[in-house]
């Protein structure tokens, strides 16, 4: 499976639930900067969704469906820190599985846990995240689970920008990802919604096509 939209047609809904609660932000013409240092003309905040009720219970079920015919045989779901967690927590309680969090690293102290709540050797995870860019991050999330002995059955997301190098990453690491919208789906619906010029429009495909070079 490697990298799979769920449902064509909830991923065209999806994304446009995240453009008018304003969640994904597009600003071709005054790029944001991202934490790696690229300029982007779209910004992704899927925590938002949190505080729009109707638009977050729409994004449980829906992930939790997406869950449930895609994997299998899950012991625990694990939330990915930070944005992953709240979602992880609402599916967890969902499909009534435990549920636990991981950090990007462990804390400095107290306990030290990288990982806050029980894991067992053996278990099976599946873990959520709200959104992936390059992988890089999230996968480091599965290697932490895998060095205490689970077995991550695979990750589902709420969006994902589609880049070719997370595409690499998920494969090399071997873990499939499922997801519930994408960039494709974001540009078809802008669109066919007439919210932005053809000049626009292709910006926002150019960016895409090389984020690393644009701007």
């Amino acid at each position: 499976m490697s990298i799979k939209i769920y449902n064509p047609k909830l991923a065209s809904e999806i994304a446009a639930d995240l453009l008018k609660i304003g969640a994904i932000k597009l600003s071709p013409k005054d790029p944001f900067t991202w934490a790696s240092g690229w300029k982007s003309p779209i910004y992704c905040d899927n925590r938002l969704s949190l505080s729009f009720p109707e638009v977050r219970s729409k994004i449980k079920t829906a992930l939790s469906i997406a869950i449930s015919k895609s994997f299998s045989g899950i012991d625990v779901v694990a939330g990915v820190a930070t944005a992953g967690i709240p979602q992880g927590a609402l599916v967890a309680e969902e499909l009534g599985l435990p549920f636990i969090y991981v950090r990007s690293k462990s804390k400095g102290h107290g306990l030290q846990n990288m990982i806050e709540g029980k894991i067992e050797k053996g278990q099976k995870v599946l873990l959520v995240e709200d959104l992936i860019s390059t992988g890089g991050s999230s996968l480091a999330t599965a290697e932490a689970l895998k060095e205490v002995g689970a077995e991550v059955v695979g990750m589902a997301a709420i969006f994902t920008y589609g880049f070719s190098i997370s595409e690499e990453n998920f494969k090399q690491k071997g873990v499939d990802l499922v997801v519930l919208s994408d960039y494709n789906h974001l540009i078809d619906h802008a669109q066919d919604e007439r919210m932005f010029e053809n000049d626009v429009l292709k910006t926002l495909k150019e960016w895409r096509n090389d984020p690393a070079a644009w701007g």
